[in-house]
């Protein structure tokens, strides 16, 4: 990266005038705070004592046995305080809210994981606290807006658009725009303008610091492969830059949706669909129409339906560095049913999407190979989706009876 947060020529900063002065504070405020050993220590110790880290390493006896093949382990960042890789990013960010002064944060969110999480680090330093949402993931998400508004934040469901990530983010920087004294903008993940990419992959991190320290410990080498979910690229990148000067292939897995051919999905480096272009502050590849018009997206993980990708992973993809694929919605349905079956884990969808590719490629791989999952979040609050889309009839009859209750 060079100074004004270009990865070879995806990144910078392309941002109205009026947000200059507070992007040029942002960069000031996190480039102390990275110099400055005493902060990294404060992010440990809240991340240890407020958020369980670090977290451990999960042999997957079973799904190992199961393929024959390659040994398998999970990052379980599910186990996070929150409930997903989320709880590093917004924790770091408030800690450089509390540096900055400031006595508000924004922030967008899909899955509603990292709203959440944003939502419990406004509560925990006294913040005031605005979350944008689209209406369509306000819908699919309902369980995390509830936290949310528990938490005392203000949830706005974002109409326009699609109603989706893409347009909750458009809405949380014009909010931004009007409120730059008093606000800080916690981006979710690591797109967007300088410094978020450089600032969000740097908490991420800890992921991966964590997993190459526990992988040695526990086998005395580094493993083969790791697979990640890319939606904007915040765990990947979290997971991968540990390992990046290591021969270790690192793998991120795009939605594939309804299959790559039907145009329905959400694959921007794993497809040909995907073009360079700017959108939202920073360059790198979209899914984009050839007006440059954003194209619609679709996964059945509300966290991984976004036009637009890290610039740092899109670097790294045209140096050749990582390996992108994609899966479509019914493997990683299959992926989570023999997840659950087998190791009685419950990934969050988005996550299920590594595990479906690394599923495909175990078997092919020698017992003495290793390979590492980043098991992003838990699955917990799709109960919605994943209910449907294995069409339980029980499940079907409990909301019918629920309803009947509210109806009275």
């Amino acid at each position: 990266m060079n100074t004004r947060g270009y990865y070879g020529i995806f990144g910078g900063a392309f941002i109205p005038e009026i947000l200059v002065s507070t992007f040029d504070e942002l960069v000031e405020a996190f480039e102390k705070a990275k110099n400055d050993s005493v902060f990294w220590r404060e992010y440990e110790e809240i991340m240890s004592t407020y958020s369980c880290r670090p977290t451990p390493l999960t042999f997957a006896e079973n799904l190992s046995r199961h393929f024959g093949g390659a040994r398998l382990y999970i990052k379980r960042e599910d186990l996070n305080h929150t409930g997903a890789h989320k709880a590093n990013n917004v924790m770091g960010q408030g800690l450089l809210v509390k540096r900055m002064k400031k006595t508000r944060v924004i922030a967008e969110t899909g899955a509603g994981q990292h709203g959440v999480a944003t939502a419990t680090m406004a509560a925990k330093f006294g913040l005031r606290c605005t979350i944008y949402m689209g209406a369509v993931d306000v819908k699919r998400q309902r369980p995390n807006v509830f936290w949310m508004q528990r938490l005392g934040a203000e949830v706005v469901p974002v109409t326009e658009g699609t109603g989706l990530l893409k347009d909750a983010i458009n809405a949380a920087f014009r909010d931004w725009i009007t409120h730059m004294d008093d606000t800080h903008y916690v981006l979710g993940t690591a797109c967007g303008p300088h410094p978020f990419p450089e600032m969000v992959s740097y908490f991420q991190s800890i992921i991966g610091q964590e997993a190459r320290k526990q992988i040695l410990e526990k086998e005395g080498k580094l493993p083969k492969g790791i697979y990640a979910c890319v939606g904007g690229g915040s765990n990947a990148l979290g997971i991968f830059r540990a390992f990046l000067d290591d021969p270790v292939e690192l793998v991120g897995v795009e939605a594939g949706g309804k299959g790559l051919e039907t145009g329905q999905h959400a694959s921007r480096l794993a497809s040909k669909d995907g073009s360079i272009g700017v959108a939202q502050g920073y360059k790198t590849y979209f899914l984009q129409d050839g007006d440059g018009q954003m194209r619609e997206t679709h996964s059945v993980a509300a966290g991984l339906d976004y036009i637009g990708v890290s610039p740092i992973l899109s670097a790294l993809k045209e140096q050749g560095r990582i390996r992108a694929e994609a899966v479509t919605d019914q493997e990683v349905m299959d992926a989570l049913s023999l997840t659950i079956r087998k190791e009685g884990l419950i990934p969050a969808l988005e996550s299920a999407h590594a595990f479906a590719q690394a599923f495909k490629e175990a078997g092919r791989l020698s017992r003495e190979d290793i390979i590492l999952i980043n098991q992003s979040g838990r699955g917990d609050k799709d109960i919605f989706t994943i209910a449907d889309a294995f069409d339980d009839p029980s499940w079907k009859v409990f909301i019918q009876e629920k309803a009947n209750e509210y109806a009275i």
